[in-house]
C-alpha cells in the first residue's frame, strides 16, 4: 500500500511543475479564458493566473470550471512555496516519504478549499437539471484530482487522499462514456493504468479502480491522446509523459519532451532545471 500512495504522490508533484503547453492544439469549445490563465500558471505567474480566472467567475459565476482551475493556482503556488516541486521531492518514492513535515498556509488551505467547494456546488446544480453537462462532470473530476494532491502531497494523508482519487476516476469514467471524445478526461483514466500497474498484484485488487486494469502501454496511449487533442490538459499529459518515460529509463524521451516544454513555458524554472538534470543523466 505505501508504495501506491508514494508514487501517487511522487506524479501529484510533478503534475504541479508546468502544465498546459502552448503548442497542444485545442478541441472546439474551449474557454479562452481558462486557457490564458493556465498558460500563465503554467509560466509560475500565479498572480496573472488568478486575475483572469476571478475575471473568468465574475462573467460567468455559474460555470464550475473557474473555480476549479482558481483553486488549482492556489495548489500549484503552495506546492512551489513548500518546494515540493522541486526535482530532489519526486524523483526518489524515499524521498517523499522522508520529507519533514509541511507547514501549510492555513489562509491558502481555505481559499482552496472554497473555490473546491463552490466549484463543486456549481457543477452538481447543473447536473441535478442536465445529468449529461460534460463540462460539469469534467469539474468535479478536476476537483476531485485536486484535493487528491493538497491531502496527499500537503498535508501527508496518503491514505485519505485515495478517496478523492477514486471519486476524479469515477466522474472521468462517467464522462468518456457519455463522450468518448472528451479528450482531456483520458488524462485521469491514463494516470490510473499507470499508477495500478507500477503495484503488486495484491495491491492492485485491494485498491479496485473501476474500468481499470493496470496497464502501462495503455496509460501511454492515453496520455499520448489529451497531448494531441486535449482541450486544456495536454501539457499535464505530457508532464506525466517524462516523468513515465524517465521512470520506464526511457530518458531520450524524457529529455525530448521535457524540451518541448521548455521551449513553450519559457518562464518556468523548474522545467529548465529538470531538463538540464535529465540531459546530465544521458551523458
Amino acid at each position: 500500500m505505501t508504495a501506491y500512495f508514494n508514487r501517487r504522490a511522487f506524479i501529484g508533484a510533478l503534475l504541479a511543475g508546468g502544465h498546459l503547453a502552448r503548442g497542444a492544439p485545442a478541441a472546439g469549445g474551449a474557454n479562452p479564458m481558462i486557457q490564458a490563465a493556465l498558460a500563465r500558471m503554467y509560466n509560475c505567474d500565479f498572480a496573472a493566473a488568478d486575475r483572469i480566472l476571478d475575471t473568468q467567475i465574475r462573467d460567468q459565476p455559474e460555470d464550475s470550471l473557474g473555480y476549479c482551475f482558481r483553486a488549482a493556482s492556489i495548489l500549484f503556488r503552495e506546492l512551489d512555496r513548500l518546494m515540493i516541486l522541486e526535482g530532489e521531492f519526486f524523483s526518489d518514492d524515499k524521498r517523499i516519504i522522508e520529507k519533514k513535515k509541511l507547514q501549510a498556509d492555513p489562509e491558502a488551505r481555505r481559499q482552496f478549499f472554497q473555490f473546491i467547494e463552490m466549484g463543486r456546488r456549481r457543477a452538481q446544480t447543473r447536473l441535478a437539471a442536465k445529468p449529461e453537462d460534460l463540462d460539469s462532470l469534467f469539474g468535479l473530476s478536476i476537483s476531485a484530482g485536486l484535493v487528491t494532491d493538497y491531502v496527499g502531497l500537503i498535508e501527508r494523508k496518503q491514505l485519505g487522499s485515495l478517496q478523492y482519487a477514486k471519486e476524479s476516476h469515477m466522474y472521468a469514467i462517467q464522462l468518456l462514456k457519455l463522450d468518448p471524445m472528451f479528450t482531456d478526461a483520458y488524462m485521469t483514466t491514463g494516470l490510473t493504468e499507470y499508477l495500478l500497474g507500477s503495484v503488486p498484484f495484491f495491491v492492485r485488487w485491494f485498491l479496485k479502480f473501476d474500468e481499470a486494469e493496470g496497464d502501462k502501454k495503455k496509460a501511454v496511449r492515453n496520455l499520448e491522446l489529451v497531448v494531441k487533442n486535449g482541450r486544456y490538459l495536454g501539457p499535464f499529459a505530457k508532464i506525466l509523459l517524462c516523468i513515465i518515460h524517465l521512470r520506464e529509463k526511457r530518458k531520450t524521451e524524457c529529455e525530448r519532451l521535457l524540451k518541448e516544454l521548455v521551449r513553450d513555458f519559457p518562464d518556468n524554472p523548474l522545467l529548465r532545471k529538470e531538463l538540464v538534470k535529465v540531459s546530465a543523466l544521458r551523458n
